[in-house]
């Protein structure tokens, strides 16, 4: 079945992501960058869903790690702590421009080197906001989440689900 019963599209625009500022306003306007950038490749007749999500500890984003040394140190750093994670989400269509922004507070569990050797391993770092998956393995390294598991994946499907409700789409 279609996400939320709509039928979609994936697309990657390939944009280049803004990474300094206000950490929710940033997930807000890579999201309309990547929506914009989509709408572009499928068309100003259709809806464009854009969405970023990115990691925040101590105020200092995280980002995707460039390498599994850059996402050892996340883990390090993220080990037996709580952390944010932020999404924003744009909707833009015919003579709709619609955006929102999710958070969820994400605990990890104390980890060992061993713990994160193995979680490294599996290459699932690859590519994520914060060096993680919570998803797949990365679940192991998870003690709790308070908020909207949906984000803490990357697309907060409640916000997008408000966001389009009220569209003449489906």
């Amino acid at each position: 079945m279609p996400l939320l019963g709509i039928p979609f599209e994936v697309v990657d625009p390939d944009v280049p992501e803004r990474s300094d500022g206000d950490p929710v306003q940033l997930v807000l306007a890579n999201a309309e960058l990547k929506a914009r950038a989509g709408s572009a490749l499928v068309g100003a007749d259709a809806y464009v869903i854009g969405s970023d999500t990115d990691v925040v500890l101590d105020g200092r984003l995280l980002g995707k790690p460039a390498d599994e040394a850059a996402a050892a140190q996340r883990l390090r750093a993220l080990s037996g702590r709580a952390h944010l994670v932020h999404s924003g989400v744009f909707v833009l269509g015919p003579g709709v421009e619609l955006r929102g922004s999710e958070s969820t507070v994400v605990r990890f569990r104390q980890l060992s080197e061993r713990e994160i050797d193995a979680y490294l391993a599996t290459g699932e770092w690859r590519g994520r906001a914060g060096g993680y998956a919570v998803q797949g393995f990365g679940s192991s390294l998870i003690e709790g989440i308070d908020g909207d598991l949906s984000n803490v994946i990357g697309l907060p499907l409640p916000l997008v689900a408000r966001l389009v409700g009220s569209l003449p789409i489906g």
